[in-house]
């Protein structure tokens, strides 16, 4: 296989990496791939711990140039690993995921230009599983994983030849396909990042690939914090999310859609504006994020609400607009619940995203 860049960034995640790298240095089919990390907080000792390890393990690594005064996000932080590669190709890895055994050559057999690969995750069963992932418990915490037992499954599932379309990290792409999109979308600063990116890859043609005897174990969300048992983390993380989830619903005027399997749904964007009589400021606070077209100006689709009438279903249908204009909208005024909508034109705007 082709030599490839594992690109990880770092947010104090010290304690995790201790155990990633090890894992790519082990278990890699090849021994020399490139390793970059971007350290873009550090109150636990990572920087030291790096320079120490650094000829070990053969790992780059670089420091956000503004340590403790502000992040650079994990978008960034990715992209800074991926235009400082000098491999053709790389792979994006989380400091919480430990390599199965010959994952990057399964996952590279499958590589080809306009795909993105990504390996299947193995978890601890600690959150639903829709089909998308294996819930296998080898461990909830670095110090706990069982690298023996996982080992041993990972040779279980090598002959494996299930393959199905979705994309969740880690993921594998070309890097010069992934810079035409423009990289990462820096607005979605620290979460969202990858749905946005997704989206983009989508529209762009690319085709996503999970092959299943591509395996990583996946401490589920501990080094970005999703994970609740971390209380002070996963506080900080719940606060990026939410910040990011209104940033994502701004410029796609729908939340995050998938198939249980992954695979991005991407409905069309259109040009929404709202008109509100007896408005008050929490709700036009709560409608906001869900109309791209400003305050006074008129899209081509208008959404008319009585803020006296306005219930939990008529946001529900906001929600969903972009899906019901899709599936049944057409050039006029109907009734939606308490909702007026008047569509002047289905003109979609969702290609225009694709490229930073």
């Amino acid at each position: 296989m082709d030599k490839i860049t594992f690109c990880i960034p770092s947010k104090d995640n010290l304690r995790y990496l201790k155990t990633c790298i090890p894992s790519i240095r082990e278990y890699a089919w090849r021994k020399d791939h490139d390793i970059i990390v971007f350290v873009d907080s550090d109150n636990d000792g990572t920087i030291e711990w790096l320079d120490e390890v650094k000829e070990e393990y053969n790992i780059q690594y670089y420091v956000n140039p503004k340590l403790g005064e502000e992040l650079y996000g994990i978008g960034m932080a990715y992209d800074y690993c991926i235009e400082k590669s000098n491999t053709d190709i790389f792979m994006i890895f989380h400091a919480d995921m430990m390599l199965g055994r010959d994952a990057d050559l399964k996952a590279f057999n499958h590589l080809k230009p306009k795909t993105v690969v990504c390996s299947t995750r193995v978890e601890p069963p600690l959150h639903p599983n829709n089909g998308e992932k294996i819930l296998e418990d080898f461990g909830i915490w670095p110090e706990e994983f069982q690298e023996l037992e996982f080992d041993n499954y990972v040779n279980q599932c090598l002959n494996e030849t299930k393959v199905t379309e979705g994309i969740f990290a880690p993921w594998m792409m070309y890097k010069d396909e992934f810079l035409a999109l423009g990289g990462h979308d820096p607005i979605m600063h620290s979460c969202r990042e990858d749905s946005d990116v997704f989206n983009r890859m989508h529209l762009d043609g690319f085709k996503f690939i999970q092959p299943w005897n591509s395996l990583v174990y996946h401490l589920t969300g501990r080094g970005a914090g999703s994970f609740d048992g971390d209380e002070e983390r996963h506080k900080q993380w719940k606060e990026a999310m939410n910040k990011s989830t209104l940033e994502f619903i701004r410029k796609w005027g729908q939340n995050v859609n998938h198939t249980s399997l992954m695979k991005p749904i991407v409905y069309p964007v259109y040009n929404k504006s709202i008109l509100i009589s007896n408005s008050n400021p929490q709700l036009e606070n709560l409608l906001e994020p869900w109309f791209n077209y400003g305050k006074g100006r008129r899209g081509d689709i208008i959404i008319e609400i009585d803020g006296t009438t306005f219930n939990q279903q008529d946001f529900q249908y906001i929600q969903q607009l972009s899906a019901i204009i899709q599936d049944s909208g057409e050039i006029g005024t109907f009734n939606l619940g308490n909702l007026k909508i008047t569509i002047n034109s289905l003109n979609s705007y969702e290609k225009d995203l694709i490229k930073i």
